[in-house]
């Protein structure tokens, strides 16, 4: 008898560990989970990334979780999602920079790591949150590029630097535009433009009405001799408005030279066989999809944390000679 209970015993035993071994092995095999939420789904540049991260999870072996979170909300329930659905952490571009204090202290209660990608979290004072790892255009040295391209081309077209002004579109408050159009600037001085040709317009709003009003106020201060034009500002809109002003006033397109930053967005005006918006400086949405969802999945999984700011000053200037080349190689043309 003794010995039939030994043998139960041992039998119980075996299956015992058997089954916590299975139990271990298929918790094992669970693919870790990330999420990746962006502001606006809808937007190619937002897809690519999307795209990308996905990439990056097969490449890696990790699974990715997109959600859209157009607005305060919808982001925090998503971290509520994320974690019922056994994320580890998860990559966001927040609707609201202002979001940052309680996006991070939901990711806390629900025990995610966040990292920022694009745009940067600020605090209640309007300070970045340095302690979060964020990943983003470098914005002077991008800048620096958008005023070089712009010299470049008067250059190429043979205008006299004493005829060529410059109107830079600015938002100051905002400090990615701000370090965009002082290294602009930086860039067409240190091209030869004298500085006092260089003309700064503050814009009320970020859109092409607002560009246009800054752009025109600025257009009645220039001397008689101004002939030619170039047109700056922290992004493609920035841009189009500004040249639309220049239109409006007379100028030709082969007197106005406007190079943008994003790329996404000039699309339809590189379509024009003709206009005084040359390029604009495309950034890398799928550089940046890879990268952060590569850089959450071995915070997570290894405990080596991204670090604090990773810079991306890789842009490629896009016209009407090559943009559709350029978008199709990263799915950005439809």
């Amino acid at each position: 008898m003794n010995r039939r209970r030994a043998i139960h015993s041992l039998c119980c035993a075996a299956l015992a560990v058997t089954a916590v071994s299975l139990s271990s092995s298929l918790l094992a095999a669970e693919p870790v989970k990330i999420g990746f939420l962006v502001k606006q789904a809808e937007e190619p540049w937002f897809q690519t990334e999307w795209a990308f991260a996905e990439k990056a999870g097969k490449d890696k072996g990790f699974t990715v979780i997109k959600i859209a979170v157009p607005d305060g909300e919808k982001t925090l329930s998503a971290i509520d999602s994320l974690a019922a659905n056994g994320a580890k952490g998860f990559v966001i571009c927040p609707p609201d920079v202002g979001l940052g204090p309680a996006i991070v202290a939901k990711a806390k209660a629900n025990g995610l790591k966040v990292m920022t990608v694009d745009d940067r979290f600020v605090d209640a004072n309007g300070k970045f949150m340095e302690d979060v790892p964020y990943l983003g255009m470098a914005a002077f040295e991008v800048g620096e590029k958008q005023g070089a391209a712009m010299a470049t081309e008067a250059k190429n077209r043979g205008w006299d630097w004493k005829e060529t002004y410059a109107v830079i579109n600015t938002f100051n408050e905002l400090d990615t535009g701000k370090k965009r159009t002082d290294g602009s600037a930086k860039a067409l001085e240190a091209a030869g433009l004298p500085k006092e040709h260089i003309l700064y317009t503050a814009q009320k709003t970020l859109d092409v009405p607002g560009s246009m009003d800054a752009t025109n106020s600025a257009l009645v201060k220039l001397p008689g001799g101004a002939k030619n034009l170039i047109i700056g500002g922290m992004n493609d809109n920035t841009v189009l408005g500004g040249v639309r002003a220049t239109e409006s006033a007379g100028f030709t397109a082969t007197n106005v030279i406007g190079i943008g930053i994003n790329g996404t967005d000039a699309i339809g005006e590189l379509k024009k066989p003709n206009s005084g918006f040359f390029g604009s400086m495309l950034p890398s949405p799928h550089i940046e999809g890879y990268n952060t969802a590569a850089m959450m999945y071995e915070w997570v999984t290894t405990g080596k944390e991204p670090p604090k700011y990773t810079a991306m000053d890789e842009v490629t200037l896009i016209t009407r000679k090559n943009f559709q080349e350029e978008l199709t190689k990263i799915g950005l043309w439809n």
